[in-house]
């Protein structure tokens, strides 16, 4: 059974930065995309970012574009979320997921989860 394991997050000023790394670990990982989505105080997960693994695709919602960049590293079975320019709006736990077949923008297309990083942006 492959397990998504996150690190990184923590508490940061406005315009800060800070990256999360998310490491699948178990024999015979494989995934069409990563992806990060967030959940914050009484809302929905939504999505973040999400990348191809085989291939240089990633798409980004809109709130988030040119501030964060995921990236990954198919020999460590790594994938990152570069976070800049920090808002207290993107306060939230941060999950990493695996999607066995597009990249998708929906969490329900996603079907292995990390474990969930605290991110806290303070004004």
């Amino acid at each position: 059974q492959v397990q998504l394991v996150q690190s990184g997050g923590g508490l940061v000023q406005a315009g800060g930065s800070l990256r999360l790394s998310c490491t699948a670990s178990g024999p015979n990982f494989s995934a069409y995309a990563m992806g990060w989505f967030r959940q914050g105080p009484g809302k929905e997960r939504e999505f973040v970012a999400t990348i191809r693994w085989d291939a240089p695709s990633a798409l980004y919602a809109d709130s988030v574009t040119g501030r964060f960049t995921i990236s990954k590293d198919v020999t460590r079975n790594t994938v990152y979320l570069e976070m800049n320019n920090l808002k207290p709006e993107d306060t939230a736990v941060y999950y990493c997921a695996a999607n066995p077949r597009a990249l998708g923008l929906r969490p329900g297309s996603y079907n292995n989860w990390g474990q969930g990083t605290q991110v806290t942006v303070s004004s």
